[in-house]
């Protein structure tokens, strides 16, 4: 059934009629001028941004499927979460304060002599504000001049700013991520939302480290632990708490117009024991849950834990894709660029996730012109209709990666599909219609490529074939209504204004 429409899907998007040699038809009335709209806004030397910006935030985008829930809500909603919880923030560090008896202490003093800041009172102080902003996200990291860490120092430090509140308040968070999607034309969101439970194991981690390279004697070590830990009562009860709070967070998301799902995460920064731990906890929630639909693994890439353990990681997850075959994976791979390691860690990350740890999509692979397998990886990415999920303002960002340094060049010429996805909308302080302009502009391509990535955004959805299509049905409609939009305004001529 997948396979079936999966063809179907391919078939409609690219056009093609069943038949040899069947050609593509050409787009017609709405669906054509607004084809020849987008190409006048691409045209030429410079796009025109502002028109590309109008044009994508009215476009139906499907959805956006690489999506960190923590990163994706932006300062000012955090602020607002320190008054309902009761907290500060301190305005000489920037950090909140969690500790009852110093908040108390601070509100007893003359709000002049305060350094730990309400959300309204930091909301009234405009320069403390700014300089808040600038550290919990990268508010104006490109326009100042003042003495700044590096943008991926920047990038990762912002989540231990905001932590404690964004660890609460799920509930109010996903409806303002939910209503945010709404009214940019985003139907579907898949969001890596809360790290799986984990314990510490000092036995595994010395064992890993001695038997890491001997794959019989790793995966032998896997199998005891996972006895282990499944005969470990609490470690279950901690499961089931995990499972119970991601239902209760999602209640009254869902409904006719807007779709979420969530992917359990693990931290590649932690011990092999806590992370081994944490992704037996992430599959066994996700063969619990029809609302969590993949595991994921988080942290910086180019990390010395995460670039020391990565092969082990990769091991674990095709141990336990194994065991859970049922269960999806999508991977962040390859969010290196030349010069974040030392070369020699730029050679198979992507390879690995692929065809270690048998990735359903890969999220990033920015590093694949480095990769010494690049000609395999971009031949099974094609022909086992697995996506990259393409991150254009974060690793713009972070790795600076960008223009026709970004292998999207490289996806797009050999028929590798991608999606389109925002990352951290929060943290870089962007949307998805953003991403879509910087595509557009960028890499010039016609409405049919452009319309293809937004049913990519469903088509590679971690979901049942039967909400995969009823999502394609809306989005079909949705992109009847834009067209006809674009196709009148297109149409419109207004009278030149005699000077």
């Amino acid at each position: 059934m997948q396979k079936t429409l999966s063809l179907m899907i391919a078939l409609a998007l690219a056009g093609v009629t069943a038949g040899a040699g069947a050609k593509e038809p050409l787009p017609k009335g709405n669906e054509a001028a607004t084809a020849r709209y987008l190409a006048s806004l691409v045209g030429g030397h410079d796009a025109r941004l502002a028109e590309l910006t109008m044009f994508f935030t009215q476009m139906p985008k499907g959805g956006d499927l690489h999506h960190h829930y923590s990163g994706s809500l932006y300062a000012e909603q955090y602020v607002e979460f320190l008054d309902k919880q009761g907290y500060c923030a301190n305005k000489l560090t920037y950090r909140i304060e969690t500790n009852k008896a110093v908040i108390d202490a601070e509100r007893a003093l003359p709000p002049a002599q305060r350094t730990c800041l309400s959300g309204s009172e930091l909301f009234a102080d405009d320069f403390t504000w700014r300089e808040l902003l600038q550290r919990w996200s990268s508010k104006d990291f490109h326009n100042h001049g003042a003495n700044q860490p590096p943008p991926d120092r920047q990038f990762f430090q912002t989540f231990g700013y905001f932590g404690p509140v964004s660890n609460a308040n799920f509930a109010e968070g996903l409806q303002t991520l939910k209503q945010r999607a709404i009214a940019e034309n985003v139907s579907y969101i898949e969001t890596m939302f809360k790290l799986a439970p984990f314990t510490l194991h000092a036995g595994f981690d010395t064992r890993a480290a001695q038997v890491g390279l001997d794959d019989a004697a790793f995966t032998e070590l896997m199998r005891g632990q996972l006895a282990n830990l499944e005969q470990d009562a609490a470690f279950g009860r901690n499961i089931a708490d995990y499972v119970a709070k991601i239902h209760a967070a999602a209640a009254n998301i869902d409904d006719d117009n807007f779709t979420m799902r969530y992917q359990a995460y693990v931290l590649r920064l932690l011990a092999p024991s806590q992370v081994f731990s944490s992704m037996v906890a992430g599959f066994k929630a996700a063969s619990q849950s029809d609302l969590i639909v993949g595991v994921n693994i988080v942290g910086q890439e180019s990390q010395a834990v995460s670039m020391r353990d990565y092969a082990l990681h990769m091991k674990m997850f095709r141990f336990l894709k194994a065991q859970y075959p049922k269960v999806k994976i999508a991977l962040h791979a390859g969010e290196l660029a030349l010069g974040d390691v030392a070369p020699e860690g730029l050679k198979f990350h992507i390879d690995h996730a692929l065809n270690v740890a048998g990735a359903n999509r890969i999220g990033h692979g920015i590093d694949l012109a480095h990769e010494s397998n690049i000609f395999a990886i971009m031949k099974k990415l094609r022909e086992a209709d697995v996506p990259v999920e393409i991150n254009l303002t974060s690793n713009d960002f972070i790795n600076g990666v960008r223009g026709e340094n970004h292998p999207i060049t490289l996806y797009r010429k050999h028929g590798v599909p991608f999606v389109i996805s925002t990352d951290d909308a929060g943290v870089t302080r962007h949307t998805l219609a953003q991403e879509y302009v910087l595509f557009a502009s960028r890499y010039k391509p016609d409405y049919a490529e452009v319309k293809k990535v937004s049913y990519n955004s469903v088509r590679y959805a971690f979901l049942p074939d039967a909400q995969k299509q009823r999502l394609t049905r809306q989005l079909d409609q949705r992109f009847a209504r834009f067209e006809a939009a674009i196709a009148a305004f297109g149409a419109h001529k207004p009278a030149v204004r005699a000077r």
